[in-house]
């Protein structure tokens, strides 16, 4: 209706926009129409699918217009099929939102799960320091200067990513953690999933708001695996660490006690859960170890200082 290929007359364009623009309006009533009942997170993911249809439909009547009014350049036609295309791809995204409030939890905690893979694989790429400088270029392999242009982005040597091998171990702890979780979550998603049924018009809303909450608390582990993540490069900041898996440990308590209030829930899930606990309890164990270990060494140090001087 808006582009055919040809510039518009002074009339067409006047029709057109007015009957897109009744369209729309249209669309909008519909919109607003489908949020009752939805919670915050369904809510959220309507209104940024509509808000998006809305932004390139104006778009849209505007570059259409402005093909009447004088601009008849070559390059603002051949923008134009790009413009609608990008409205047709707003109208199917807008069709992919989930249908309801358990469905769109469900997604924004697959998208919790996403960061925390991103998370494992960033632990993944961490490498212990070489012990012998000489090692890296005793062989035939070229060196950084050889393989790389001068003007490449900063290495992830000189970002500091080599760890020593305490702090390898405690990035191999970190990594039991994260793999942990994302196995607790998924098995809450599966959960969740599995309570569709459950979510009817006339329970008030109280299924739907456990479940907001649910995905609060995962957004808040996620929060804190998103911060042992960042603290395992060197130096590693032991007391942040410490306190992100204390953070943990209570919001898995408080994701268990929510599960289980509802009417069914999945063994494996609470087997996660434990096994979570576990691997927590035994990275905060080994930290503590370590914090004493670097005391006594310092201690030590420091005695070793007074003797030379006394």
């Amino acid at each position: 209706m808006l582009w055919n290929g040809e510039s518009p007359q002074a009339k067409e364009v006047e029709e057109n926009v007015n009957s897109y623009f009744n369209v729309l309006q249209g669309f909008l009533l519909l919109s607003h129409g489908s949020t009752v009942g939805a919670g915050p997170t369904l809510s959220s993911s309507i209104h940024e699918s509509v808000k998006h249809v809305v932004d390139c439909s104006f778009r849209l009547m505007k570059e259409h217009v402005s093909l009447y009014a004088g601009s008849h350049n070559k390059e603002k036609k051949l923008s134009m099929p790009q413009i609608v295309g990008a409205v047709w791809e707003a109208c199917s995204a807008l069709k992919k939102v989930p249908p309801t409030n358990v469905t769109a939890i469900g997604r924004a905690m697959t998208q919790v799960a996403v960061s925390m893979k991103d998370v494992l694989r960033e632990i993944n790429e961490l490498k212990p320091a070489s012990s012998n400088p000489g090692d890296e270029t005793s062989d035939n392999t070229p060196s950084k200067a050889e393989s790389k242009p001068e003007d490449d982005d900063i290495s992830d040597d000189d970002l500091g990513s080599d760890l020593s091998p305490e702090e390898m171990k405690v990035a191999q702890l970190a990594h039991g953690v994260v793999s942990e979780t994302l196995v607790v979550i998924k098995e809450l998603i599966r959960t969740i999933t599995g309570m569709l049924k459950l979510e009817t018009p006339d329970d008030n809303g109280k299924f739907v708001g456990s479940l907001e909450k649910l995905l609060k608390m995962c957004q808040g582990v996620g929060a804190e695996i998103d911060e042992i993540g960042a603290c395992l490069y060197p130096p590693q900041e032991i007391d942040a660490i410490k306190l992100a898996l204390e953070k943990m440990s209570s919001r898995i308590n408080e994701i268990q006690h929510e599960v289980e209030s509802f009417p069914t829930y999945s063994e494996p899930f609470l087997e996660a859960c434990s096994g979570l606990r576990t691997v927590l309890k035994e990275m905060e164990a080994q930290l503590n170890c370590l914090s004493a270990t670097e005391l006594t060494t310092k201690m030590q140090n420091v005695a070793v200082i007074n003797q030379i001087y006394m």
